[in-house]
């Protein structure tokens, strides 16, 4: 059984209204899934419906202007930007786009043009030719989280193991994750504390990450001490072994400090995205 003891933004008691609406979302009812708990093929990102849909997958180097130059190969490609989401981390970024044909409104399934898009948008992605990690460009099926699929892209490009510094952009990362791995001898878990500035979708970022590395979350304490957020989290392999090894320690910590440190360039994603959608209208 779970038990989630929760408050309003405010911090304040959650009124009666919001404890149905939480009922029914989580109940036998919810639509959040959909029909039946299935999502609508090629309806949904996150939990946003945008229509029929291609949806792209970018990984490589960041660097300014990067945004731009994708955004206008998919224009010069006749192609309507419908939705995407972008992270940064040690100069690494991850990209999904979804996109569809400018005339139809339909996604785009001719496999010359996916592959001409496919080149040109790997051409973009390698900038000037130096970029040792690589660049990758494909073309997702299935209907994962788009967050969740975010976290999967960058923990299998390693961003991880990039030396970066504690700052993004212009702000300074003021309190850096402190994760510790311990064993518990007598239940047979490993116990992975974490204490961090709290945020939104802490949680979500921290269970994804451990769950992607093969991971099971038995038990779970989570809690806050003012701006910061407290997990505790038992945990065991899938194959039902704990982390022994120092090295097996040093991996996890250093995975979830990324996933931790992901999204603390959101919000300029989201000024830049708007700029480019504006530049698009003005050129129209």
């Amino acid at each position: 059984m779970d038990v989630f003891h929760v408050t309003d933004q405010q911090g304040k008691k959650i009124t009666n209204k919001t404890i149905e609406y939480i009922e029914k979302a989580l109940g036998p009812e919810s639509n959040i899934l959909g029909t039946k708990g299935h999502f609508w093929p090629g309806k949904s990102v996150g939990m946003h419906s945008i229509g029929d849909h291609t949806a792209i997958e970018l990984i490589g180097t960041d660097r300014p202007g990067l945004l731009s130059e994708i955004f206008a190969v998919l224009a010069n490609l006749h192609c309507n930007i419908i939705a995407a989401e972008v992270w940064t981390h040690n100069m690494r970024v991850a990209c999904v786009l979804y996109v569809n044909d400018e005339t139809t409104f339909q996604a785009v399934d001719d496999p010359s043009r996916l592959s001409k898009m496919e080149e040109k948008l790997r051409n973009v992605l390698r900038g000037r030719g130096d970029d040792v990690r690589g660049a990758r460009t494909s073309f997702s099926i299935g209907t994962t989280h788009v967050d969740r699929r975010l976290h999967q892209l960058m923990l299998a490009d390693k961003d991880y193991e990039i030396g970066g510094s504690l700052t993004e952009g212009n702000e300074v990362i003021s309190f850096r994750p402190v994760i510790t791995i311990d064993h518990c001898e007598e239940k047979g878990y490993s116990v992975v504390n974490i204490k961090c500035k709290d945020r939104p979708k802490l949680l979500f970022d921290i269970v994804c990450t451990l769950t992607d590395m093969q991971f099971v979350v038995f038990h779970a304490s989570v809690s806050s001490d003012g701006p910061y957020g407290v997990q505790e989290l038992y945990i065991r392999h899938k194959d039902g072994f704990t982390l022994d090894s120092k090295e097996e320690k040093e991996m996890v910590i250093k995975c979830l400090e990324a996933a931790i440190l992901r999204r603390v360039s959101e919000v300029s994603f989201k000024i830049s995205c708007l700029k480019v959608h504006i530049l698009l209208l003005y050129s129209a």
